[in-house]
């Protein structure tokens, strides 16, 4: 049983912002074989250091690097692990006219391993900048995101014959090899980022999860189990949160549906330190899943959208806050936006001004609830 750690504050984020325009340009430059990867890398530098300090005038305790070195919130880490292989999503166009991002597959073809330090050297960065009393936080996929979007068949069955329980135990080393990497470098707050226990909070994805030969109703209780394999090598003294996604492609989202579902895998069977669940509008339900937290657990309410630039109301944000307090206690409760501003390198529709109000207006409201 882990032993569950308090955030650094009562406001948080989830991690993403939205890349300043010389840092698209130089990764475009850099694509087209115009600069060097350490060319790029110090233009990242650069972006890196005015973030953080973005991030600590607003007030915020937990600093990330914005995934500035990442093109997917996802993609840039999993093709990193030793055995896995990613098909490039590519953008396609829906029948309203909107644009969606075509879930990349990733594909397991050999033993997954820890090949090598993935975000140390982005994490000794970070921290380099961060000032003291701040805690930096790194962001890192979910695990599970090697199963659900593939499922069987995304995995190869002549590394793993049989998925339980070698495969599983063979990520979970994977990551507990790359979080004991980032504690001996100082790192003490780790989030991943799932999006495939919201997908099945959504019919038309249990649906395609059954399509692929798994069943929606078991696949949260394995994922807990899984989820707990990797808290199993947490390093001491490391928060694991995780924030659960219903898609962010230039503010599009990707499903739909109360987290009742999942939410008993979820809060109770996972032992994780904290949720950031997203509740930004009606697709996320209402707060009754949350009554199945247990004490010393932390749900981040994602009431704040990063999707649109329209303001919340403070006074009804207090009020949401309470409603959720109906069913898990007050002191169990934080508040942040619902998800990053920049999930994938091209950004949501939101000015950065718009950026900087909402983490304030995230900052002063969970001052005036909490105190802190």
């Amino acid at each position: 049983m882990s032993q569950h750690a308090s955030l650094p504050a009562r406001y948080d984020h989830v991690g993403s912002f939205l890349r300043p325009k010389y840092l698209l340009e130089a990764r475009e430059q850099k694509a087209k074989g115009e600069i060097t990867p350490d060319q790029l890398r110090q233009v990242e530098d650069k972006a890196i250091t005015e973030i953080v300090k973005f991030q600590e005038d607003i007030g915020l305790k937990s600093i990330t690097d914005g995934e500035f070195r990442r093109t997917y919130f996802h993609i840039d880490f999993l093709e990193q692990l030793g055995g896995v292989k990613t098909d490039i999503p590519v953008t396609i166009r829906k029948p309203d006219g909107t644009e969606e991002l075509a879930p990349p597959v990733m594909r397991v073809i050999d033993k997954v391993r820890h090949a090598k330090n993935i975000q140390l050297a982005d994490f000794e960065y970070l921290k380099s900048q961060v000032s003291a009393g701040n805690t930096p936080k790194v962001t890192i996929p979910s695990p599970t995101m090697l199963h659900f979007r593939g499922g069987r068949a995304g995995i190869s069955r002549e590394a793993y014959p049989e998925l339980d329980p070698v495969f599983y135990d063979d990520v979970a080393k994977a990551y507990g090899d790359e979080l004991r990497s980032l504690a001996a470098a100082g790192c003490t707050y780790v989030q991943m980022d799932d999006t495939n226990l919201a997908y099945l909070c959504d019919e038309k994805m249990r649906e395609a999860a059954r399509q692929r030969g798994d069943d929606p109703n078991e696949l949260p209780h394995r994922y807990a189990a899984f989820i707990n394999k990797v808290v199993a090598q947490k390093p001491e003294g490391m928060i694991l949160a995780m924030h659960l996604c219903r898609g962010n492609f230039k503010s599009t989202h990707a499903a739909a549906g109360n987290y009742e579902p999942v939410a008993e895998a979820l809060l109770k069977e996972m032992d994780l330190d904290a949720y950031f669940l997203e509740y930004d509008d009606a697709r996320s339900g209402d707060f009754r899943p949350l009554r199945f937290l247990p004490k010393g657990k932390t749900v981040v309410l994602g009431l704040v959208t990063t999707k649109f630039g329209e303001m919340e109301d403070k006074d009804e944000l207090k009020a949401r806050i309470e409603a959720a307090a109906k069913y898990v206690s007050l002191d169990q409760l934080a508040l942040s936006p619902q998800c990053g501003f920049s999930s994938t390198v091209h950004g949501n529709n939101i000015a950065v001004e718009a950026q900087r109000a909402k983490l304030r207006l995230v900052v002063e409201t969970a001052q005036e609830v909490w105190g802190a």
